[in-house]
């Protein structure tokens, strides 16, 4: 097991018109973040809209991954209200190479840490060999982590339970585990959680951002001053004035047209608050030229 550290993007997913998934374009996007700065890259979390699709087209894309230049950069998002399917995607994954998972606990219904251990439970038990990046954001599931349930976990399995992914913010900065992954879901915590001890962030934005947000990172390890942390964060406030995945792929469309495809019932800023964005972010010297890969 080794430690996931630095800067990841929470990877878009994108559609073809039919509202299939491209899998050639979400690869390249994919590549792209990474070429731009990312150490890695989550496919099929929230920003790449893994709730909305169809678990066959899920695997189709595994399957073509696995030629991708950066196929060892990559956590693979397998969480399903069906622990089922979410054992069955991992089961895949795992024949294709892959190992490292990004899991966020069931939606809709209520339950606390006790259920919680007992649905990480299942999964390790079947697929004992892999690694989990927990995923803490009470606003899409409906359920927190505690500081407790997250190192019970750990706990009980400690070569499976690698790391958090904390999209909630209340774990980054008081737990405390040896060897253990905190990577927080927004770049304006990014500076203050390398400063607690964390290990870097996975973000949506940092499809965007990914050059200013490894520049932070690079310039916190080499001992340097932060000269850009600001302006990322300034970036990331723009962003979150709407639907980040809405404003993402609004942000993108504006280079590529088929970024505006999304899966109901998301979709792309109107024409008022995309010009609200694109404005707001060129104030902040911030633009599509930021997001080309070098």
């Amino acid at each position: 097991m080794s430690k996931i550290k630095g800067i990841y993007a929470a990877s878009m997913s994108i559609l073809n018109d039919d509202l299939t998934l491209d899998i050639k374009k979400t690869i390249q996007h994919a590549e792209m973040v990474i070429d731009n700065g990312c150490h890695g890259a989550a496919i099929f979390g929230s920003t790449g809209q893994a709730q909305l699709i169809p678990v066959s087209e899920k695997i189709n894309l595994l399957n073509h991954l696995t030629s991708s230049k950066h196929k060892e950069k990559y956590i693979i998002g397998t969480g399903l209200n069906s622990l089922g399917e979410t054992i069955n995607l991992m089961r895949v994954s795992k024949s294709l190479g892959f190992n490292r998972f990004l899991i966020m606990p069931p939606a809709y219904y209520k339950y606390g840490d006790k259920e919680v251990i007992e649905f990480y439970s299942k999964i390790v038990e079947v697929i004992s060999d892999c690694e989990i990046v927990l995923y803490n954001f009470e606003k899409l599931c409906g359920y927190k982590f505690s500081i407790e349930c997250v190192e019970e976990l750990v706990k009980k399995y400690p070569k499976n339970i690698i790391g958090v992914k904390d999209s909630s913010y209340n774990l980054f900065e008081n737990l405390k585990i040896d060897d253990f992954s905190i990577l927080p879901g927004s770049e304006s915590k990014l500076f203050k959680g390398l400063q607690l001890g964390c290990s870097g962030i996975i973000t949506a934005t940092c499809n965007a951002t990914s050059s200013l947000a490894r520049k932070v990172y690079d310039d916190f390890n080499d001992g340097h001053d932060q000269t850009v942390n600001q302006n990322l964060c300034e970036v990331r406030a723009e962003f979150e004035k709407y639907n980040l995945i809405s404003g993402l792929h609004t942000y993108f469309s504006k280079k590529e047209i088929y970024y505006k495809n999304l899966l109901p019932p998301l979709s792309i800023l109107n024409s008022k608050e995309a010009s609200d964005l694109i404005n707001n972010l060129e104030k902040l010297n911030f633009s599509l030229k930021n997001t080309e890969a070098a």
